[in-house]
């Protein structure tokens, strides 16, 4: 499959819950896959909230960032395998906190003509981790 751009997103909390943020990055591919430019990040804060929701939200900024860019094809790289697997059905969304963000993500993934959501191990994932550290501690430093 070749696709448009890259996204890697990614959320945690301090203390879960606590402090969080979902954070994103997004690249375009060229024709052979390869990252080029790096077009966004994004970054969302919560006073408290859990890794889970930090993690969706990262999704979530993330795609409506992809959308607005106008990005049709897209590549969604992320270290929680749990949203991997909730998002392509492998696993059922039990938790209703969740259950709402998996319907957004859902709801977003019909703006793109071919998307895929794919696990990649943290040490491939730092730069959406950098967003969120960075979005966490410039709010915990207000």
């Amino acid at each position: 499959m070749t696709y448009q751009a890259r996204m890697y997103a990614d959320g945690g909390a301090r203390g879960n819950p606590g402090p969080a943020a979902g954070g994103a990055v997004i690249f375009k591919l060229d024709e052979q896959g390869n990252q080029t430019e790096r077009l966004a990040d994004v970054g969302h804060y919560f006073p408290h909230a859990t890794n889970n929701v930090a993690e969706y939200t990262g999704i979530i900024i993330g795609l409506k960032k992809a959308h607005e860019l106008g990005l049709a094809t897209l590549d969604v790289c992320l270290d929680s395998e749990l949203c991997v697997k909730q998002i392509n059905g492998q696993y059922k969304v039990k938790n209703p906190v969740l259950g709402k963000l998996f319907l957004e993500v859902y709801n977003l993934k019909q703006h793109f003509r071919q998307i895929a959501f794919r696990h990649v191990r943290r040490a491939f994932n730092t730069e959406a981790d950098a967003v969120v550290n960075r979005t966490i501690d410039a709010n915990l430093q207000m």
